[in-house]
């Protein structure tokens, strides 16, 4: 094939092997940019390459030439490394993400920077045998959700819960759920959707990787009001592995030694009363589940709900319920 005279296309090309070849350890000089450019059939020069750096770095490319005049390479770029490899571990350790998507999600984010440092982010790449959701719809429910919240539309759904053949089935013989989708969380590695339910007039969750036949109805959202002073983050808080229950001020009493635990649970800004003999105690909002108790008897003996008394006695029976079984 004869070499084409397109500047416009040598100017494209060249862009695309700055940025997929280069970094402050590794450039390209005028000579191997005009035989890179020569292997795609275009005709180059050095005086094509000098004006094409120009407009490279004009429109806001950062086009850096070595002091020593060795050749070019890109500098800054819309993600650092660093950034790249947080948002590589994000994806393959969220279990709403298929492995396949999760390997194409990967992919792409491995485009945003160089060949040298795309080899780093794929050797960081171990997803096989982690645990993930084998809903592929997860991805799709997601956007689907968020076109009904961009349209201020309500949605039907159809639940699933999965049965002793490890499929995942129709809850309640398939019965269709009507919500109203306000707002999407990431917690314990799964996505949730917050939506308010009005025939229930309460705000309930869902998680996204059990929804099925997601369809936008034709009827505008409801429950705002219900929205109005929601604090996503302290809903997170109070919610023990996002199973609801009926709100308490519950007083923990704990040893000094999980602070760490109730800090990382509750948040920096959790005020602790130190006590005289090693402990000290929390005031903290909960929804008080099976899954709250859970968490509480994970942590052992060097914890206490100290109260209220009705919390405690619903602890009581809860370790009482297990121990029965043995």
């Amino acid at each position: 094939m004869a070499k084409v005279n397109n500047h416009k296309m040598a100017l494209l090309y060249m862009m695309r092997e700055l940025l997929l070849k280069t970094d402050e350890e590794h450039v390209l000089n005028a000579t191997d940019l005009i035989k890179a450019l020569e292997n795609m059939d275009l005709e180059a020069d050095r005086r094509t390459i000098y004006s094409n750096v120009e407009i490279l770095q004009d429109f806001g490319l950062d086009v850096i030439k070595k002091e020593n005049g060795q050749g070019y390479y890109i500098g800054s770029r819309d993600f650092e490394l660093p950034e790249l490899k947080l948002l590589v571990d994000a994806v393959q350790s969220s279990k709403f993400i298929t492995e396949k998507k999760s390997r194409e999600l990967i992919g792409k984010l491995m485009e945003l920077t160089n060949e040298q440092k795309a080899k780093q982010l794929n050797r960081s790449v171990f997803i096989r045998n982690r645990m993930k959701t084998g809903n592929e719809s997860v991805y799709y429910n997601v956007d689907a959700l968020h076109e009904a919240m961009n349209r201020n539309r309500q949605i039907e759904f159809k639940y699933g819960e999965w049965n002793t053949g490890r499929k995942l089935v129709e809850k309640k013989g398939g019965m269709k759920y009507l919500v109203s989708p306000w707002a999407l969380t990431w917690d314990d590695e799964n996505y949730y959707l917050i939506a308010f339910d009005e025939a229930a007039g309460i705000i309930k969750h869902y998680r996204v990787d059990k929804m099925m036949k997601i369809e936008l109805t034709q009827e505008e959202r409801v429950g705002q009001e219900a929205f109005q002073d929601f604090d996503l983050a302290a809903f997170s808080k109070k919610t023990f592995g996002m199973f609801g229950g009926p709100d308490a001020d519950v007083v923990l009493r704990c040893r000094n030694e999980l602070v760490g635990v109730i800090i990382d649970r509750f948040g920096t800004e959790t005020m602790l009363v130190p006590e005289d003999d090693g402990y000290f105690h929390v005031h903290v909002t909960v929804a008080v589940s099976p899954q709250f108790y859970g968490w509480v008897t994970g942590i052992g003996s060097g914890i206490e709900i100290s109260s209220p008394g009705e919390v405690r006695s619903g602890y009581r029976e809860y370790l009482q319920g297990i121990l029965s079984k043995y």
